[in-house]
Order: C-alpha cells, then structure tokens, then sequence
C-alpha cells in the first residue's frame, strides 16, 4: 500500500510516479534511470438487488485497475526531466468467456471486440525546473476532485459497482457517482509549485464536448486548479485541499450559444494518531455526474438551451489503525444531480433533485506482506430517484474480497 500510496501522491503533486516508488531501476550509461512498478489486484465481488432483483458474482479488478508504469528520468541543463508510461489493464471479460468479445453462437467470428479493458491512462514528460516547480506535459489525471479519490479508502477495494453493473468490462466505482464526479485522465499542461507545506497546481486541458445537447465546439482549453496545504502537528497530520473548474462550449463553429461549465472542490483529511477522518464535497454547474461532462449537463429540450443542471454532493469516512497492519474504515457519500427551474423547453421548468445515488461501504484493509495487501469490503448502494429506468428506493448489496499485490 505504502509503494502505491507514494506513487499516486506523486501524480497528485505533479512529480515524477516513480518517486519512492520503484519496483525494478536501472541506471543508464547515458546518465539516466529507468524504472518499472505497478501493481495487480483481483476480487470475487457479488452483488445484490433488493426485492427479489438479480445476483450477480464475479471475479474482477477493483476501483484501481492493475498498473504497469514504466518511468525514465534524467537531468541536463539544470532541468529534472522524465517521461512516464501507465499501462491499466483489467482481468475481467466483461461478461464473456474469453478475452475477445466473439458474436452470437452459430455466427461467424467477424470483428473480434476486446473484452478484458488496457487503458492506456498515463503518458506525459515532467520539467523540474531549478525553483523546485514542475511542469508537466502529456495525459494524467485531472486537477479537478483528484484529491476527493485519492483519499478514498474503496481506491484499494471495490467499493460501489453500479446497480445491476456486476459484469461491468471496467473498473469498478468506489465513490465515483457516489461522493465525486471522477476527474479521468486527460490531456494537459500543468505547472505546480514546489512541493511543499502548501503547493499550486494550475493547468490547461483537453477541453470535453457535452455529453447531452450539440455543444460540441470547443474554441478554448479547460481550466482546472488546486491548492493544497499541509500541516504537522506532533504525531498528527492535516491536509487541506481547494480545487476549481471553467470550461466554455459552443453549439457552433463560430458564434452561436456557449455555455459555460463550473464547479469547485474542498476538503480536509485529519490524521490523529490511528484515526483518520476524510470530509469532502463538491459543487458544479453544467459538469454532469458520476463521470465529468459525460450526460445530464445541459437543461430542457431547446437546442440552443444554455441552460445548465447543478450538480454536488460529498462522502465522509474514518478509518482506525487496529494493529500495525490492519485498518477499519467506514464511509458514506452521495451525489446529485438538480433539474433547472428555467420554463422548459429552455429550461426543466422545476429545481426537483433529478437523480440522486448514495452508499455506505464498510471494509477490513490488512497488509498480509510488505508487497500483499488482503481487502474485504461490504457496501449497500441505492437511489432516491429514477436513473436508467431504476425504480426509487432501489437499492443493492455490494460483497467483495481480494488482492493487491504492489511491486
């Protein structure tokens, strides 16, 4: 846990990954190194929906998929440089036998579709400039709520797997829809400050299409910022964080209707001795839910509506050290996503909750090895409204058990 840990606070303050985290490094006759670490987990998860609804069991990678990192860094001029490779496959086949998708029994194998996922999540260069700073150019992980996942106790678990999702080709969900809008990984270019007692993260990404209406013209980057602080106090620690999002979307190549989409992050995580508490939340407007701008942005049925759905919502969880090696925690988290009291067709014509999905997941996290990590986590997920069709006061029952092995 302690190598992954270092890994992803790497990625978070925009430093190389492989910093206090590799597991194989060489040294290059050209005066750099290169280094490779990862890890692979593997769960048993069975769901469960209420009133006699279906069962699901599965064999399957958790909320964090499996990683191979490749990393390579030297220094010239002066200047830290690195560039940085992240493999993310999954070990589950998304509901079919083998690792290709296939075609119906009887038909003939035409256009074999993958079924076990390989993202290819991470592929950027970083600058260490003489300050301390760094720049870093390439696809990693949004700025934006990526302090929200990385204090999740479900990122080395299962957590939420989506109501009637057990056979899901993905990664499973943890707290994404369930406490923070996933801040996926992207194209950038980001600076960061030192690392320090208190670092600046600001960045110009990629910016997305809308996932609903024809906002589909993005003339400007997106920009995401963070601000994190953090603070020791004898054998306690803090850590605070502030985070923020703007992005533009046109409905034409030149001018027409834009919209403009915002939202904001904070928390704060207090480490007391063998208690950790974690308290997050967010807010947006024209971001959507669960996945950033991936459907639900945009309000009423005119297509030139800008007008936008708000969205927020949070978890709270606090986790207890029993013995140095094992940990309890306990959360809960929802998310939200609000209908626009602008008269339709503009509009939704009511400021009703349009969706709105919860769960609480209880877990036993156990370091078996210094590499082995042994993970059993029970979750209950439900709504309060209707999403895809699901009646309200939908709810299922999440049971998983497994491995994490980091190297």
């Amino acid at each position: 846990m302690k190598r992954l840990t270092l890994l992803l606070l790497g990625l978070a303050l925009g430093v190389s990954a492989t910093a206090g985290a590799q597991g194989l490094t060489m040294q290059m006759s050209n005066g750099w190194s290169f280094s490779f670490s990862g890890n692979v987990n593997a769960f048993w998860v069975f769901s469960k929906v209420n009133n006699s609804g279906p069962a699901n069991s599965s064999v399957r990678t958790g909320l964090l998929p499996a990683f191979a990192t490749f990393s390579a860094t030297g220094k010239e001029a002066g200047l830290n440089l690195g560039v940085h490779f992240g493999f993310a496959p999954q070990i589950q086949n998304g509901g079919n036998h083998d690792q290709f998708g296939g075609s119906a029994p009887g038909a003939p194998n035409v256009g074999l579709q993958a079924g076990a996922q390989i993202d290819m999540r991470q592929v950027y260069l970083t600058i260490g400039l003489k300050d301390g700073s760094t720049i870093l150019a390439g696809r990693e992980l949004g700025l934006f709520g990526r302090q929200n996942i990385l204090q999740d106790m479900t990122l080395f678990g299962v957590g939420a797997v989506g109501i009637g999702g057990g056979q899901a080709k993905g990664t499973t969900l943890g707290r994404i829809a369930y406490g923070y809008i996933y801040p996926n990984f992207n194209a950038q270019v980001t600076y960061s400050t030192k690392p320090g007692q208190a670092q600046v993260s600001i960045g110009l990404f990629q910016p997305s299409v809308l996932g609903s209406g024809t906002y589909t013209f993005t003339r400007i980057p997106r920009v995401e910022g963070e601000f994190s602080y953090n603070q020791k106090s004898g054998k306690n620690n803090y850590m605070l964080w502030v985070g923020g999002l703007w992005q533009s979307t046109s409905d034409s190549a030149s001018g027409g209707q834009s919209i403009s989409s915002i939202g904001g992050t904070a928390g704060i995580k207090a480490s007391l001795s063998d208690l950790s508490i974690v308290v997050s939340g967010y807010i947006g407007k024209g971001l959507g839910t669960g996945l950033l701008f991936s459907g639900g942005e945009k309000a009423g049925t005119a297509a030139t509506s800008t007008e936008t759905r708000s969205s927020d919502g949070g978890y709270a969880q606090i986790m207890y050290k029993l013995q140095p090696k094992t940990s309890v925690g306990l959360s809960w988290g929802f998310s939200r996503l609000k209908n626009n009291n602008t008269a339709a067709p503009t509009g939704d014509g009511n400021s009703a909750v349009r969706s709105n999905v919860y769960s609480y997941t209880a877990g036993i996290y156990h370091q078996w090895t210094k590499s082995l990590k042994l993970v059993f986590e029970g979750t209950e997920e439900g709504t309060t409204g209707v999403i895809g069709g699901l009646a309200p006061g939908t709810k299922q029952i999440d049971i998983s058990g497994g491995f994490m092995l980091f190297f």
